[in-house]
């Protein structure tokens, strides 16, 4: 488990494509000095494992279906990535609980000032707009933030000086891809009011009843 609260930013010093994947080498130095191998990492929002600590970085492998499903496949040498280590149970919990289990890749779609902070709109697949709430929260690469507001295909978030400049998302260009997550407690009211409901598990997948069909009937009665 983690908190959405990125520790540091490393730098992607290797990719090595092997059979079933990849593995990375990302450089961090100082975030690294306390880890041992097999210790959890979040990458840009992807639990990774540690698996070789070598010259100020560690070595991750990156399997072949998270290569398909996040933006680590078309990570190159020289990339910036978030770097968060996993929560203890001691640890104050800042952000949100952040599995590392990356639900789907969004894109940024604009960003622009707001007084002290800039705005960031992001545009997600209906699978994860489903679960987007105004006020809730959700992981974008890693980071946890507030959703300001919600649109059918899009939702954005207010980000302050501090999380642009300790993260990756200030230097992100528009259009870039995103690794999206949304928070853990709303795909389990999903499943409890599904079950309540008598739903099956079809009614789970993207294009069918969502959890706002499925509340309506409860209201109404059906």
């Amino acid at each position: 488990m983690f908190t959405g609260l990125v520790e540091s930013e490393g730098i992607i010093t290797r990719v090595e494509r092997v059979a079933g994947g990849m593995r990375l080498e990302v450089y961090a130095p100082e975030f690294g000095r306390d880890m041992s191998i097999g210790d959890s990492i979040a990458v840009d929002g992807s639990c990774l494992t540690v698996v070789k600590f070598i010259r100020g970085a560690f070595i991750a492998d990156v399997s072949e279906e998270t290569m398909r499903l996040t933006t680590l496949g078309a990570r190159r040498q020289g990339d910036k990535v978030n770097l968060e280590r996993a929560l203890r149970l001691s640890d104050r919990l800042g952000g949100h609980i952040v599995t590392g289990h990356v639900d789907a890749m969004g894109t940024l779609v604009m960003r622009h000032a707001a007084g002290n902070s800039t705005i960031y709109q992001f545009s997600a697949p209906p699978e994860v707009m489903e679960y987007i709430v105004p006020k809730g929260s959700i992981a974008v690469d890693g980071i946890s933030l507030t959703v300001a507001q919600v649109r059918d295909d899009a939702f954005a978030v207010a980000v302050i000086p501090h999380t642009e400049q300790s993260t990756t998302l200030g230097s992100k260009p528009t259009g870039a891809p995103v690794n999206l997550e949304v928070d853990m407690m709303a795909k389990y009211v999903q499943r409890f009011v599904a079950v309540y409901a008598g739903a099956e598990d079809e009614g789970l997948r993207p294009g069918r009843r969502g959890l706002g069909d499925m509340l309506r009937d409860l209201a109404e009665g059906r």
